[in-house]
C-alpha cells in the first residue's frame, strides 16, 4: 500500500503536531517536513515505520539468498533438513 504524502513546512510540526500526527496514525499518511523550502524529515506512524522496517529488513534477506543462487552458495535441502534435525535434537 502506497502512503499519500503532505508537505508541510518545519513551523507546522511546532504548531500543528497533533493534526499531523493523527494524520500519519488515521490516514496512513507521511508528512514531509520541509525546511527553507526543501524536504528535511519525513512523519510516519509508528505501526508504518515498523511495516517498513519488516518489508526492508525481507528484501535484504531476499536479496542475500539470490546472491547465494547466483554464485552457487548453496546446499541440497536434504543436508538443510539433516542439519535442522541434528540442531532440535541438542
Amino acid at each position: 500500500m502506497l502512503l499519500q504524502e503532505t508537505i508541510r513546512p518545519s513551523a507546522d510540526l511546532r504548531n500543528h503536531y497533533n493534526e499531523i500526527s493523527r494524520r500519519c496514525r488515521e490516514g496512513k499518511e507521511a508528512v514531509i517536513v520541509t525546511v527553507n523550502g526543501r524536504g528535511d524529515t519525513v512523519s510516519i506512524a509508528y505501526e508504518e515505520y515498523q511495516r517498513m522496517k519488516a518489508r526492508i529488513e525481507l528484501l535484504e534477506i531476499l536479496s542475500e539468498a539470490d546472491e547465494d543462487v547466483k554464485h552457487g552458495r548453496v546446499a541440497p535441502i536434504q543436508d538443510t533438513f539433516d542439519d535442522l534435525r541434528k540442531l532440535l535434537k541438542g
